[in-house]
C-alpha cells in the first residue's frame, strides 16, 4: 500500500472535503496524513558524511576553522561517519584515537544528521553531568544555531518549555537527551535507538552504584533491535583497564593504511617508523616499511586522501567494528609530526608524561609496572638522620592510620617540593576502636609534634583514617576531632589518575549514642593510583655521594626511609603487586594482589599520600612552598608550629575555602 506523503498529490488518497465516508472529513485531516505519511517514509539513503558536507556549519565558538565542514579534511573519518548512517548494518562503532582528532566533530555531525534525515531517540553521555552542560553549551548549541535545517526543527530552549533545556533537545520525530556516567537516572531515562558515548576510558566504574554506566546506556538501545547505532570514542587510558581498549580487542581492529609517495607500499604509520636528528624536532621524517625512503610530511595530505581501513583481525561481534587512529594522521595544520617528537622529547625522564604522550598521541594504552621492589634493596639504602626529627626538605606532615581488629597503626610522612617524602614516626597503638583509651591516644597523637632539623616544631597538618573496620566508630572519632585535621577514607580498587581521590560526601555518624544524619565527611581513595605512585617512586634513581657534592638533589617523588626501619615494616611496604588477570569473557584487566598477609605500611603511606592531596600538595603553587620554608624560621615552638597548611592570613588555596575544614585550634 502506498503511503500518502502529500496532500496535493493524487495518490496521497482522500482529503477533508473529498472523501464521502466522513472519516477525514474534519479540519486537521490533511496535517494528520502528511505526518503519518512522514512515519512511514523509509531512512535516506543520505550517510553521516554526506550530510556533513551539504549541511554543517562550524562555529568559531566551537572549531579552531569555522565555516563549512569538510569530511576531505579528515578523509580517515568518512567511513566511521557512514557506518553511523541508518542505511549500514554496522550496530557498534568503537573508536579508540588520540585526542583531537576530529572523533567528537564527528559524533556531533551523527547528531546533526539524525535530528534533520533520521530522527528518533538519542542518548549522548559523557563522563560526568557537568562535562555533559559544558558539551551542550560548547558543542550541541553552535551545532544547532548554525545549520539552518536544525534551527527550525529544533525549539529554542525556554524556561517554559521543559522539553528544551540544556540537557534534552526535542525535535520532531525524536529527543535529544545529554546526560553523565555517573547518573544512574540519566543513563535509564529513556529508550534511545542512538547512542553516543564519548570518553568512555573517563565514566565511573559504576553510576551510583547501580552497575557499569556503558552497559546501562546501551541496554536503552535493546528495543530498536537490528536498527540502532552505538558509538564508543575515548583515547585510552591503562592496559588491563582501558574500557575503549577491550571494545577494540574484541573487535575487527582496523587501522588506516596510506601508501608511500615513493614505493606505493600501503602501511598504517607507526611511531617506531618516525626518525629525526638527536636535537632537531624539525628534521623529523616518516620512513617507509615498504623501501625505508623518507617521507616529508607534506605528502601527508595525499596519503590520507588515498588511504583506506583494514581490519587486523576477526570480530566476535558481526555488527561490531572498530578503529584505532594517532595523531601522526593529523591534517597539516593541526599537529606536526614536529611538534609530536618535541612532546616526546619533553616527556623523558617522567613516566608520568610518557602515559599521557602514548594515551593522548599515539592512542595506546599503558602498560603499569606493578611489580614489588625488593624489599632487601630497600633496606640497603635506608637514610640515617636523627630519630624522631623531620628532615631539611620535610614542610609539612600527614599521616594514615590504618584501623585493625587489635590495633591502630599509624605512619608519620614529611612531604617537601615535588612531592619528596620521608617517613618520620610509626606509632602500634594497642587496642582496636573498641577501646576509648585507643582513641585517646590517637587524639594525643594529632597534638605531638615533631622537631625539625632547622629547629622548629611540626605537628600533623592531615590524618586520613580507614573506615574499612568499625566505620561508625571510626566517623565518631573523627567528627569530634574536626574533619579540617582528620580526614576518614574509603579505598576503592582502580586507577583514577585526574582525580584520585574525590568528596567528600556526606555519611551518617553517632555521637553519644544519637545518630546524625550526613554527620560525617568520607573521601574516596582510588588506593591504585596511590600504589602504582609509590612504587613509581621507589625505582627512582638517586644521585651518587659524588653526585650530591657537586650540587646534584634528589630526583621529585623520592621517598626517603630512616635506618630505624624494621626489615617486616619494609616486607609490609612492599606487600602487593600489580598483576594482570584474566575475566570470564578472556579480557585483561588489572589486580593488586598481596604477596604476604600484612601490608599495613603500604597502606598507611597511601592514606598519608592521599591527607597530602586533600590537603592540596598536587595544586600547590610556588607561592604556598615558599610560606612553608618561610614558617621553618618564623616558628621554631612547639607552642607556634610550623607546617602550617593554612595559616591564619593566608589566602585559601585551591577551589575550597579554609573556613570549612575544620575548628582544630585555629593553626589548620
Amino acid at each position: 500500500m502506498y503511503a500518502p506523503t502529500s496532500t496535493n498529490s493524487p495518490r496521497s488518497g482522500p482529503t477533508s472535503g473529498e472523501s464521502g465516508d466522513g472519516l477525514t472529513d474534519f479540519d486537521g485531516a490533511g496535517e494528520i496524513l502528511r505526518a503519518w505519511g512522514n512515519g512511514l517514509r523509509p531512512d535516506p539513503d543520505l550517510t553521516v558524511s554526506e550530510w556533513a558536507d551539504r549541511h554543517r556549519m562550524l562555529s568559531g565558538r566551537a572549531s579552531a576553522e569555522p565555516g563549512r565542514y569538510r569530511t576531505v579534511r579528515t578523509p580517515y573519518m568518512r567511513e566511521i561517519m557512514d557506518r553511523l548512517s541508518p542505511g549500514d548494518p554496522t550496530q557498534r562503532i568503537v573508536f579508540m584515537k588520540a585526542a583531537q582528532v576530529g572523533a567528537t566533530e564527528a559524533g556531533n555531525n551523527w547528531i546533526g544528521f539524525a535530528i534533520h534525515q533520521a530522527p528518533g531517540p538519542m542518548l549522548a553521555v559523557q563522563p560526568t553531568v557537568e562535562l555533559a552542560k559544558r558539551n551542550s553549551r560548547q558543542r550541541i548549541d553552535p551545532l544547532i544555531d548554525e545549520s539552518p535545517e536544525l534551527r527550525e526543527r529544533v525549539k529554542p530552549a525556554r524556561s517554559r518549555d521543559a522539553g528544551n533545556t540544556m540537557l534534552s533537545k526535542e525535535f520532531s520525530g525524536g529527543i535529544l537527551i545529554m546526560t553523565g556516567a555517573n547518573s544512574a537516572v540519566g543513563l535509564r531515562s529513556t529508550p534511545a535507538r542512538y547512542i553516543f558515548l564519548d570518553e568512555v576510558d573517563a565514566y565511573p566504574a559504576s553510576a551510583d552504584e547501580e552497575g557499569d554506566p556503558v552497559t546501562l546506556a546501551e541496554a536503552r538501545s535493546l528495543t530498536f533491535a537490528h536498527r540502532r547505532k552505538v558509538f564508543l570514542v575515548s583515547t585510552p587510558t591503562i592496559r588491563g583497564l582501558s574500557r575503549i581498549e577491550r571494545e577494540y580487542e574484541a573487535s575487527d581492529q582496523r587501522r588506516f593504511f596510506v601508501p608511500c609517495p615513493h614505493c606505493g607500499h600501503s602501511q598504517w604509520l607507526k611511531f617506531d617508523r618516525l626518525r629525526w636528528q638527536k636535537g632537531r624536532p624539525e628534521t623529523a621524517e616518516y620512513h617507509c616499511e615498504g623501501c625505508d625512503a623518507a617521507i616529508a610530511e607534506h605528502h601527508k595530505t595525499a596519503m590520507l586522501e588515498a588511504g583506506e581501513w583494514r581490519a587486523t583481525a576477526s570480530a566476535a561481534d558481526p555488527t561490531t567494528v572498530g578503529y584505532h587512529l594517532s595523531a601522526l594522521y593529523s591534517p597539516i595544520g593541526w599537529l606536526s609530526w614536529e611538534r609530536i617528537v618535541r612532546a616526546w622529547d619533553a616527556a623523558q625522564g617522567s613516566d608520568e608524561a610518557i602515559k599521557a604522550f602514548r594515551n593522548t598521541i599515539l592512542g595506546e594504552t599503558w602498560v603499569e609496572t606493578g611489580e614489588a621492589p625488593d624489599w632487601q634493596r630497600l633496606y640497603d639504602r635506608r637514610e640515617r638522620w636523627t630519630s624522631g626529627t623531620v628532615p631539611a626538605g620535610g614542610l609539612f606532615l600527614t599521616a594514615g592510620a590504618d584501623v585493625q581488629k587489635d590495633r591502630i597503626e599509624v605512619d608519620v610522612w614529611a612531604w617537601g617540593r615535588g612531592l619528596e617524602s620521608w617517613l618520620v614516626d610509626h606509632v602500634v597503638i594497642e587496642g582496636g576502636p573498641d577501646r576509648h583509651d585507643a582513641w585517646s591516644e590517637l587524639t594525643a597523637l594529632l597534638d605531638r609534634s615533631w622537631p625539625h632539623e632547622r629547629g622548629a616544631h611540626l605537628r600533623i597538618a592531615r590524618l586520613a583514617i580507614d573506615t574499612g573496620y568499625e566505620a561508625p566508630a571510626v566517623y565518631s572519632w573523627s567528627r569530634a576531632q574536626g574533619f579540617g585535621q582528620v580526614s576518614p577514607v574509603k579505598g576503592v580498587e582502580g586507577f583514577n589518575r585526574s582525580s584520585p581521590v574525590s568528596g567528600p560526601t556526606f555519611v551518617d555518624a553517632t555521637e553519644g549514642g544519637k545518630r546524625l544524619r550526613r554527620g560525617a565527611r568520607l573521601w574516596t581513595v582510588a588506593v591504585s593510583t596511590f600504589k602504582a605512585e609509590t612504587y613509581r617512586f621507589l625505582r627512582l634513581e638517586r644521585p651518587t655521594e659524588e653526585d650530591m657534592a657537586e650540587g646534584a638533589a634528589f630526583p621529585p617523588g623520592s621517598v626517603h626511609l630512616p635506618h630505624w626501619v624494621e626489615n617486616e615494616w619494609l616486607k609490609q611496604f612492599v606487600a602487593e603487586q600489580l598483576v594482570t588477570v584474566r575475566t570470564k569473557r578472556g579480557f585483561a584487566r588489572l589486580e593488586w594482589q598481596k604477596l604476604r598477609e600484612r601490608n599495613e605500611a603500604l597502606d598507611c603511606r597511601v592514606y598519608a599520600r592521599a591527607a597530602a592531596w586533600i590537603a592540596g600538595a598536587d595544586r600547590w603553587p610556588d607561592e604556598k612552598w615558599r610560606d612553608l620554608e618561610d614558617q621553618l624560621g618564623a616558628a621554631p615552638t612547639d607552642t607556634d608550629p610550623a607546617g602550617q597548611i593554612n595559616r591564619p592570613g593566608q589566602a585559601p588555596q585551591g577551589k575550597r575555602r579554609s573556613d570549612w575544614l575544620g575548628r582544630r585550634g585555629g593553626w589548620f
